[in-house]
């Protein structure tokens, strides 16, 4: 009798952690990030969230093409990597059936070499390493636009503006899709002479700041949010909906402004 008692009483215990595991995953989001800044910001949002009993875990991306691609499989609950007409064109071409949850912030893109001091002293011909990236193209020549370099057909979307779209160049200046984005820096280490548009997170990852080493960098109006992707079914899930409201949370959005200072911005929730 006191061994049916033991088994039962084993059995039982066995059944209430199978159901306190069970309620824990439930409560449990994986979040798909690159790690500057996006990861380091999911930190600081952790210990917040699980005060609300919910455990976020926190998978650390350095290749583009993947966070969007393990969503949609159903490896994450949600990923928080990409500006908007990225993860737009990412659906696009692959047919994926994700959401936009939340804009949380921008990272301003900047124009960066080793060799040029000033924008007074950028040479005729001079060659502008961008990334392969289409999205950022329009968000590159945007900026070279803005800053008096190109000129744009006035026609054009300027989000979607391609190499083929400039109608004026003074100093014809080249422009040069060569490099995929995590080898931005690596084309700033090596290449002389040469201008390189690098993303706000790969600069800062590399200890570069858009806003002091730059020759010139995005405002803080870029349309380039930053955003949290869900998968479309579920795009009213309570605790990914938990997630956004504490990245853009008053909290959070002065932790971004302190830790980094104009180099990520805070859009309160702007998509």
């Amino acid at each position: 009798m006191k061994k049916l008692i033991s088994l039962f009483l084993l059995a039982l215990t066995v059944g209430l952690l199978a159901a306190c595991g069970g309620e824990t995953d439930e409560n449990e989001i994986k979040v798909g990030a690159t790690s500057v800044p996006h990861a380091e910001i999911l930190e600081e949002v952790k210990p917040i969230l699980a005060e609300e009993g919910i455990t976020l875990t926190i998978e650390t991306y350095t290749d583009y093409a993947l966070p969007n691609e393990d969503l949609s499989r159903g490896e994450l609950d949600a990923n928080y990597f990409q500006h908007i007409p990225f993860f737009e064109l990412s659906k696009t071409d692959h047919g994926y059936d994700l959401v936009n949850i939340g804009g949380i912030h921008v990272e301003p893109l900047g124009v960066f070499s080793k060799d040029i001091p000033s924008i007074d002293v950028i040479a005729e011909g001079t060659e502008v390493i961008i990334s392969r990236s289409v999205p950022d193209h329009g968000r590159i020549l945007a900026l070279f636009e803005a800053n008096g370099f190109i000129t744009l057909a006035d026609d054009v979307d300027k989000s979607a503006a391609t190499i083929d779209d400039i109608v004026d160049n003074p100093l014809n200046l080249t422009f040069s899709p060569s490099v995929n984005p995590e080898f931005l820096i690596e084309a700033y280490e090596n290449e002389s002479n040469t201008l390189i548009a690098i993303n706000g997170n790969y600069a800062i990852d590399a200890g570069l700041s858009p806003v002091d080493d730059a020759l010139f960098y995005e405002g803080a109006d870029s349309l380039y949010v930053n955003i949290i992707a869900a998968r479309a079914e579920d795009e009213d899930n309570e605790n990914l909906q938990k997630l956004v409201e504490v990245l853009q949370s008053e909290e959070i959005t002065n932790f971004i402004n302190e830790k980094y200072k104009g180099e990520v911005v805070p859009v309160g929730g702007a998509e």
